[in-house]
């Protein structure tokens, strides 16, 4: 079942965006402007629902170098469910699965395939959070809760809908010192992980919603959770010959939260959020971007894995230099694996994306590098969509 987050009948328009260089519209007092109501001390974890969680961790672990810490299941009194929290840095995500043909979790997986359920925020107070939201018109996922972990303490949490099936958590674990949450157990031994890799921390989170409501959740974040409009991409901005997107960046004050949120433009034919939302059957999470300091070493690494990545042509990287400048990576290195580059008045960004890592064309992560710049690669855009138009021909979804 898809969850519509209510609104607020308060819903209108965020600042007064100006237009930069590459013609999208940047709001230079988002953070000024986002409110502190909620104060979030970042994501706490992404959680999937995915048929098979065991295999999943071990993608993770063997390809993308996260780390099994914590486990949850039969061997810890949890009868319809499974759960392994893998971790890299500051960047935790949680995979479970359905261990029996009925409920939530195994509808889920029906449905969407594997997919983000659960992105959730690290707070102080999960009670006045939950308040807070749903007072401004969210829908409540959650109550309030204490979870009595014994000796391990307690760990508080709530929630609220968003877009699709997705939904928000509110975690407080400052009372609580077990392995992740109670039900679960610590991972002694894990297998070693993947090496070579430097993924730090989730630098934002992406939701395709159809078309029209890409600004019913802008307001939503806005008014609900006391976010700001950061950048707005039209469609004379992200476009081809064929297709299209608009992009709104919703962000929170300290800029640690950063949630662009996509819907599909009309075009001559189906665009990559249209191909997602066709796939998925609904509004959801379309890739993370993770933090690296060292997009080259860990592209290397990921290659060398086994992980695919969208490829570029030789006439994006040809133009290259006389558009970004020195990146501080030979251009030749920039097109032997992959990556892009885009330069604004802030600084310049690294960043490449995988191809979808499971046979839905739905969910896919980004790897970026920043200096400087807090944009999203626009001027990678058309070539990026032109890359990734090659994919959905071949899929013969375009």
């Amino acid at each position: 079942m898809t969850h519509t987050a209510a609104l607020p009948a308060s819903a209108g328009q965020n600042g007064t965006p100006e237009a930069n260089q590459s013609g999208a519209r940047v709001n230079k007092d988002a953070f000024a402007e986002a409110k502190d109501f909620l104060p979030l001390d970042g994501l706490d974890h992404v959680e999937f629902w995915v048929g098979n969680a065991r295999q999943a961790s071990a993608y993770l672990r063997a390809l993308w170098g996260f780390t099994p810490i914590a486990y949850s299941g039969l061997e810890t009194g949890v009868r319809d469910r499974a759960s392994y929290v893998m971790q890299q840095h500051d960047i935790r995500i949680v995979l479970t699965a359905p261990l029996t043909p009925d409920g939530e979790i195994a509808e889920h997986v029906r449905e969407h395939g594997d997919g983000v359920r659960d992105i959730a925020f690290a707070v102080q107070d999960v009670d006045s959070a939950w308040r807070e939201t749903t007072g401004r018109g969210a829908r409540s996922a959650m109550e309030p809760v204490a979870i009595d972990g014994g000796e391990d303490g307690t760990l508080r949490r709530s929630a609220v809908w968003t877009y699709g099936d997705v939904r928000h958590s509110f975690i407080d674990r400052r009372d609580y010192r077990g392995a992740f949450a109670p039900s679960y157990r610590k991972v002694k031994k894990p297998a070693a992980a993947a090496g070579g890799l430097s993924l730090l921390e989730i630098d934002h989170c992406v939701g395709n919603v159809a078309l029209g409501e890409m600004d019913t959740f802008v307001d939503y974040y806005r008014d609900v959770f006391g976010f700001a409009q950061l950048i707005h991409y039209d469609d004379t901005v992200i476009h081809t010959d064929f297709s299209a997107l608009m992009s709104k960046v919703m962000t929170n004050g300290t800029g640690r939260v950063k949630f662009p949120i996509n819907e599909p433009a009309p075009g001559k034919k189906k665009s990559q959020i249209q191909e997602f939302l066709d796939w998925y059957r609904a509004p959801g999470v379309q890739h993370m971007a993770l933090r690296t300091d060292d997009i080259v070493g860990t592209v290397r690494a990921l290659r060398d894995n086994g992980v695919e990545f969208l490829g570029m042509p030789h006439a994006y990287y040809e133009s290259l230099a006389d558009r970004v400048g020195d990146v501080g990576v030979p251009i030749q290195t920039l097109e032997e694996l992959g990556i892009e580059a885009d330069r604004d008045e802030e600084g310049y960004l690294l960043q490449i994306f995988s191809r979808p890592i499971q046979d839905r064309p739905t969910f896919f992560f980004e790897i970026i590098e920043r200096h400087g710049s807090r944009g999203f690669g626009v001027g990678n855009f058309k070539a990026l969509f032109e890359a990734i138009e090659v994919e959905q021909a071949r899929r013969g979804n375009l």
